[in-house]
């Protein structure tokens, strides 16, 4: 039989084992969608990791946890291919943003084919389509390269604990698809921005703020304008954007705060000068922007923006698309990702492989779960061109 016929055959295997799977994707889907795993929930990350283990080592792939102290495991799973070349990654990270408790308090349900649940969209739906494409090229073959599964645990705190694990892995890789959730319209993500927290403090001077208010020196009023010039710095045409997204200060009403705190968000591009950046940050946070105040970092943490995807990698995924009767593009987004540490690296990564969901982050979280058996099946036919 000729290669081209033995291509399509195992196309056609896998596209039809996964076509019957909708089922058991929204059950495992539920089962992990109901435990929570905020970043740091090391016990919670953990069970995510073991109901997911469970599940592929009975689909007869080796499996490895990893464990990460303080943050629970990662998941690392191999289905080797017909030659030995570099395998293909397929990445996820199984961390959330909800706090514990979340899971009982709102648990997954279905309304009008939209699955929601904390973390549904980000991205449990995409660790759930992942093992199924696994599982689906360990049952029926075809791929000829090995596929690897590699699934993070603090994604959403910007990846300090595995960061350099993450691209480790990816070095070694012959392409990268990361199953963020499909964007709104359905296209996939070739390009992210780069994200920064910096958390930083001021310092003021203590007085009562009716007997000797001139003593004091606010700190509170020294953060309000530090805010102003950190937000100034926001360049929608460059691709810059600053936001302090959370504040507290002072001690009580009637006594001149002699402490306050913040957190800045800070979006950028690849072609962004990002030293000078943080120098402008640093500058106006250390800057004694009331006298008798004084600011500083307390930390920084960053990811990597996503540089473009290779043309020849999107393609491959739209043609594989397209067989199945439906059609993507790729697009930029302002959410950072693990994407940008594997593209960092040199790895043709193309993000956002996912099913298609909206609203992350919040109490409207979504996924469609029409997506899922599709988005699969695009995938995988991806790896099977890969050669």
């Amino acid at each position: 039989m000729a290669d081209s016929e033995m291509h399509a055959e195992a196309a056609s295997e896998v596209i039809d084992w996964l076509g019957g799977q909708q089922a058991e994707m929204q059950a495992l889907l539920q089962r992990i969608v109901d435990i929570d795993s905020g970043s740091r929930q090391e016990a919670g990350v953990t069970a995510v990791a073991e109901v997911l283990h469970g599940h592929l080592q009975a689909a007869g792939i080796a499996v490895t946890l990893h464990a990460v102290p303080g943050y629970g495991v990662c998941l690392d799973a191999l289905v080797p291919g017909a030659g030995d070349g570099a395998p293909i990654l397929l990445m996820g990270h199984m961390d959330t943003v909800f706090p514990a408790g979340t899971a009982a308090r709102r648990p997954f349900r279905v309304e009008n084919g939209l699955a929601y649940g904390p973390g549904v969209a980000d991205m449990k739906s995409g660790l759930v389509m992942n093992v199924f494409v696994a599982e689906a090229l360990a049952r029926c073959g075809g791929n000829a390269l090995p596929v690897r599964l590699f699934f993070s645990c603090d994604e959403e705190i910007g990846s300090a604990a595995t960061r350099e694990r993450i691209m480790d892995v990816a070095r070694g890789a012959r392409a990268v698809f990361n199953a963020e959730p499909g964007r709104v319209s359905g296209n996939l993500v070739t390009g992210r921005k780069g994200s920064m927290v910096v958390e930083f403090e001021v310092e003021g001077v203590a007085a009562h703020a009716g007997v000797n208010h001139a003593q004091g020196a606010s700190a509170i009023d020294a953060l309000a304008r530090k805010i102003l010039a950190l937000h100034a710095l926001t360049d929608a045409g460059q691709g810059i954007t600053t936001n302090v997204g959370c504040v507290k200060g002072g001690i009580v009403p009637n006594m001149v705060a002699p402490h306050a705190q913040a957190e800045l968000d800070v979006r950028f591009t690849a072609d962004t000068d990002i030293d000078a950046l943080v120098g402008q940050i640093r500058a106006i946070i250390e800057a004694e922007s009331l006298p008798r105040t004084t600011g500083r970092i307390t930390d920084m943490r960053r990811t990597r923006p996503m540089t473009r995807t290779p043309a020849d990698l999107l393609a491959l995924y739209q043609r594989g698309a397209q067989q199945l009767g439906f059609s993507v593009e790729g697009e930029f987004t302002g959410g950072a990702a693990d994407s940008g540490l594997t593209s960092s690296v040199g790895t043709p990564t193309l993000c956002g492989t996912g099913p298609v969901g909206g609203h992350a982050h919040t109490v409207r979280e979504y996924c469609e779960l029409a997506t899922f058996v599709p988005r699969a099946q695009a995938v995988a036919l991806a790896i099977l061109a890969l050669r």
